[in-house]
């Protein structure tokens, strides 16, 4: 499935309903981070897809990221079902792990 078809397919599902396991759902109400169910679906309708993961043992996800409306930048790892999207779990960016644009992953220095 291409990209786009995939987004597509991600923005459908977010639209019928979005599950959030456990672990989404700590790291929203993590204290630093207190990221917001609007803020989510904000990055799920608008974002951009920046990392795929076709073969994840959960089911074809994606890495998403996109700017809330208070201007945040937010990530969420997500996999479409028929039924509903599955929000796998939802971060902050930090600058140690990513580049200024919060897409590419700074390279572990050695």
């Amino acid at each position: 499935m291409n990209k786009d078809n995939f987004l597509d397919k991600l923005k459908e599902a977010g639209n019928k309903k979005i599950v959030y396991t456990f672990h989404a759902i700590y790291e929203m109400n993590a204290e630093d981070e207190m990221i917001s169910t609007e803020e989510i679906r904000e990055v799920i309708l608008h974002g951009e897809i920046i990392e795929d993961y076709p073969s994840d043992k959960r089911g074809h996800s994606c890495l998403m990221f996109g700017f809330s409306s208070t201007g945040r930048p937010v990530h969420v790892v997500c996999s479409p079902r028929d039924e509903f999207l599955w929000v796998i779990t939802t971060y902050l960016p930090k600058e140690e792990k990513w580049e200024k644009d919060f897409k590419t992953r700074k390279r572990r220095k050695e």
